[in-house]
């Protein structure tokens, strides 16, 4: 599956170079759903949520009764979580709050539904990192992803070293990770190239995407067809 991202800040729709530059703001957040109609699911991340400098709950929301959308960024208690899921959002992304400075946050994830919930596995330099990606734990995915099997439907797996850069992204990263765990995958950060969404697809792993789409690198048009599994 492909699924196109919405990332918010400042209730914009933006996107980010590894997750600090901003290289541009595209349409509203509704005219960039509508765009994203002939997919079966979207990604909506709140990058202010996860910067701890303000939120777009609002808007997420509003999203969440339009379309199938997996929500996460600054969901750090299990009240927000729930009542995101309460509102019509169809899976929350948990990243910074799966954790403790140890390993998984079990009470955290096991106070949620279990097929509501996706793992934000985010790594740089090799290691997990969380905060907004300011933060890095001692651990890193392939080291942890079998024990937080139990606690969540799938992971989404961001290259942050790549996100943004439209050079590709790490292959055998995703390799490695989808030969830990019987999970689903999402795939994210530097997938530029109809190649490289193929080759993932061939691993089982879906495909999260952002700068390509929104610089044009990829067509929606392609994509939506690849998603349908005409081309």
């Amino acid at each position: 599956m492909i699924i196109p991202c919405i990332d918010l800040l400042g209730g914009k729709v933006v996107q980010l170079r590894q997750g600090r530059e901003k290289v541009l703001e595209a349409d509203p957040p509704l005219a960039m759903l509508e765009k994203f109609a002939a997919f079966p699911q979207i990604q909506v991340i709140d990058l202010d949520a996860a910067w701890g400098s303000g939120g777009n709950d609002a808007i997420v929301r509003e999203l969440a009764q339009r379309a199938v959308i997996r929500a996460g960024g600054g969901i750090r208690t299990v009240e927000h979580a729930l009542s995101l899921l309460d509102e019509g959002v169809y899976q929350v992304i948990i990243g910074t709050a799966a954790f403790t400075p140890e390993g998984v946050n079990r009470a955290f994830l096991e106070a949620l539904p279990r097929d509501r919930v996706v793992i934000a596995l985010d790594s740089r330099d090799g290691k997990i990192v969380t905060r907004g990606w300011r933060h890095a734990m001692q651990f890193t995915a392939e080291e942890i992803i079998a024990e937080m099997e139990p606690h969540g439907a799938g992971f989404l797996c961001t290259c942050v070293d790549k996100e943004g850069m439209l050079e590709g992204t790490d292959l055998s990263w995703f390799g490695r990770l989808r030969a830990a765990t019987r999970l689903e995958i999402t795939a994210a950060g530097g997938i530029s190239t109809v190649e490289e969404i193929r080759t993932l697809m061939g691993m089982n792993i879906h495909a999260a995407l952002g700068m390509a789409v929104y610089t044009g690198r990829l067509s929606l048009d392609e994509l939506a067809r690849m998603n349908a599994g005409s081309l």
